[in-house]
């Protein structure tokens, strides 16, 4: 920016070609300093500059000074350029940038999908600024087209993100006033490593925030699997049976803890062993699950029935099968079946 300010200066009181030298002047300087303080050539100033010194011949050859002021224009196309690689193929200069000027800085699954969303509207606003300076390089007055060319991209992004950090703040306020009474689930990786918490609303909001849930099968001696029936008043597959135990994992709590909790809560539970069968993702419309699934033995279960479940009894899994796809199971509970049966686990004992 600077080049352009000194060239509006210079030509104001010196003349289009006087401001054209002096703003090569200034560019260069800029390369030397980049070039002393860093040991190496800056390759986006070297850019600026080379183009700068370009379209400054242009325009002085021609006694023209529209190559000159297209300059910003041509900034504003190789920079969404390289935005565009960033946000529609497999290159991403923009994450290499990152990397290089933060290094050590690991950013979480939601940063990066606030990352992503930022840069998506940095796109736009660049695109925007492209067609106005042409338009003021063009048919407006030399001080519009300072104004746009210099200030206005910088402005449009101060206000974007002045609302972004007042919209912020106000959804913090928000979260403080529910969240004593709200609870704090995990966020993980596909790994299952904890990158933060985050309320229970907002993992069910459509987020796809990665979130830990623990399943617990309860198989008999005679190849009957138990299932609880979900209570009609569930906002999620009302009225369907499901898993015997599925809970969410509270924040700080361990997969063994979460699923002790919920054997108890939902099916009176206790005093059992689990062995682990299985570790999947589970998408959703609403919600990412990454789901810890276990089994355990029992021969005889005393149904409960709750605000949350109307029954529970056993199955055999052959009625399970020929009641499949017909929408008397939720969809997890199917999905996970077949994975279990694939796995052996309802062989002969």
């Amino acid at each position: 920016m600077i080049p352009l300010l000194v060239f509006i200066l210079a030509d104001e009181f010196w003349g289009m070609k006087v401001g054209l030298a002096v703003a090569v002047s200034i560019g260069l300087i800029e390369l030397l300093i980049t070039f002393i303080r860093e040991k190496k050539l800056d390759r986006f100033v070297l850019l600026d500059t080379l183009l700068l010194v370009l379209l400054s011949a242009l325009s002085y050859l021609f006694d023209n000074e529209i190559f000159f002021k297209v300059k910003p224009a041509m900034i504003d196309m190789v920079l969404a350029a390289v935005i565009s690689l960033s946000l529609f193929t497999k290159i991403d200069p923009l994450g290499s940038m990152t990397q290089r000027y933060m290094k050590g800085v690991e950013l979480n699954g939601t940063q990066r999908e606030l990352m992503k969303k930022n840069i998506r509207v940095m796109f736009w606003m660049v695109l925007v600024h492209t067609g106005l300076v042409l338009w003021t390089a063009f048919f407006s007055s030399k001080e519009v087209w300072a104004f746009v060319s210099s200030f206005l991209l910088f402005i449009m992004m101060g206000v974007y993100l002045g609302f972004e950090v007042i919209r912020q703040r106000l959804m913090r306020k928000s979260r403080q006033v529910y969240s004593d009474a709200e609870e704090w689930l995990p966020m993980v990786d596909e790994e299952g490593r904890i990158l933060g918490k985050a309320l229970r609303s907002y993992c069910h909001n459509g987020s796809k925030t990665l979130h830990p849930v623990v399943h617990l099968h309860v198989l008999d001696g005679n190849k009957s699997l138990f299932l609880q029936k979900r209570a009609t008043t569930k906002l999620v597959q009302p009225g369907k049976w499901d898993t015997a135990v599925g809970g969410h994992l509270a924040y700080g709590e361990t997969i063994e803890e979460t699923m002790k909790r919920e054997a108890v809560e939902e099916i009176g539970l206790v005093d059992f062993e689990a062995v682990p069968v299985l570790k999947y993702r589970w998408n959703t419309e609403i919600e990412s699950e990454l789901v810890y699934s276990f089994v355990t033995y029992r021969g005889k279960l005393e149904a409960m029935s709750s605000e949350e479940i109307t029954e529970g009894k056993f199955w055999k899994i052959k009625e399970i099968e020929q009641n499949l796809g017909k929408g008397i199971f939720t969809p997890n509970f199917e999905h996970e079946f077949l994975l279990l049966k694939r796995a052996g686990l309802f062989n002969p004992l």
